[in-house]
């Protein structure tokens, strides 16, 4: 069993008792003391009563087993016993906006992308055109060397992610789409960035970027503000505004960037359909006058009220929801990917699902080498 997985098993001894009982009655002290997903129903004529272990800020669980006795009252047969497979999600919280940005300069900007997305990425060689973004190639690296395409990864991690997960994740990339992502320049509050990234996930859009970050200010943990949307999302880091917005340019984003100004029109009346970059400013500061001058187009929200502006993530959420909504009006929906990007995205869902799905992965590849699999 790989280091990553862990087996928790919960004995449900003391209850023996009762086991010919017909009622069902949980005894969870909390209803946050066990985070567990049920694969199965749970027959009635047990209770459970989770052994108290000591806490914990990550897991990387797959699955657990609980062990179960149930009686038939009609028959008066022994109790028998039964396993139930649980799924344990991951708390990924290693990989929090604090750590992603506060220690960015001092990782290489491909070293950052690759901590988070699993499937090997496409090269920046897209100079523009009728070819739209998608950054994945449909094969990931195992890790004796071989490829597997998604195809490969969705048959080796099917078995162990709950049913109600996988639609989950069918339902997720279907609305999903690159033609609309987030770029935050140069926020100083990390609950902002965590709120937009919540936001971001939230409507649908799959690509944010963050801008040169202050990794000098104190910073509490904001992990309640994006409710782990940062590991569903790609996440790139970038030192400086005009490499990012290059970088953006040759995939064919046009760059609008907030900003209250004359020139600036509002994003009511902007065509969404076209790949956009919303770009958002310092607190204080707004967007830099490198930004506005390297940006396509300014645009802002129409203000009814005595202030002149929103919180930034507030700006954030307002306008990429007015992003979707006009796409879901014009094209009718926001999700574009097409059916072999669809395969690509949910494949990387599930190598994120957990540590343990990259350990997985390698041991298909590992038997795919020794026993190859015929694809007939």
């Amino acid at each position: 069993m790989t280091a990553c997985k862990t087996l928790l098993r919960i004995s449900l001894l003391h209850l023996e008792s009762k086991a010919k009982t017909s009622h069902f009655s949980p005894s969870f002290s909390s209803p946050r003391s066990l985070p567990f997903f049920f694969s199965s129903s749970l027959t009635p004529g047990f209770s459970l009563e989770p052994y108290r272990v000591p806490s914990r800020r990550f897991y990387s669980c797959v699955n657990g087993a609980i062990s179960l006795e149930t009686a038939d009252s009609s028959d008066g047969t022994e109790p028998v016993r039964q396993n139930v497979i649980l799924e344990i999600p991951e708390d990924s919280c290693k990989d929090t906006v604090e750590e992603l940005l506060s220690k960015s300069k001092l990782r290489l900007h491909d070293d950052d992308v690759s901590r988070f997305m699993k499937m090997e990425r496409r090269v920046e060689v897209f100079q523009g055109g009728a070819n739209r973004w998608f950054p994945y190639l449909d094969k990931f690296k195992a890790g004796n060397g071989v490829y597997l395409s998604s195809e490969d990864v969705l048959e080796a991690l099917d078995p162990y992610i709950m049913v109600a997960r996988k639609e989950r994740f069918r339902n997720v990339v279907k609305n999903r789409s690159y033609s609309v992502c987030l770029v935050v320049e140069g926020l100083g509050d990390f609950g902002n960035v965590s709120a937009a990234f919540r936001s971001a996930d939230a409507l649908g859009l799959q690509s944010v970027h963050v801008v040169s970050c202050d990794s000098s200010k104190r910073y509490k943990d904001n992990r309640h503000v994006s409710m782990g949307a940062e590991k569903w999302l790609d996440i790139e880091l970038w030192d400086s505004t005009k490499e990012c917005f290059k970088v953006l340019k040759s995939r064919g984003y046009r760059i609008a960037t907030t900003h209250v100004g004359i020139d600036a029109v509002s994003v009511y009346g902007m065509d969404w359909t076209c790949p956009t970059a919303i770009v958002v400013g310092n607190e204080n500061r707004g967007i830099s006058d490198e930004a506005l001058v390297l940006s396509d187009l300014h645009c802002s929200i129409p203000m009814q009220g005595m202030v002149d502006s929103f919180n930034v993530s507030v700006a954030a959420g307002i306008i990429m929801h007015q992003a979707i909504c006009s796409r879901n009006s014009r094209m009718g929906c926001h999700g574009d990917l097409t059916s072999e990007e669809s395969q690509i995205l949910l494949a990387e869902f599930f190598l994120r699902h957990s540590k343990s799905a990259i350990s997985i992965a390698n041991e298909y590849a590992n038997r795919m080498v020794d026993q190859p699999i015929s694809k007939l």
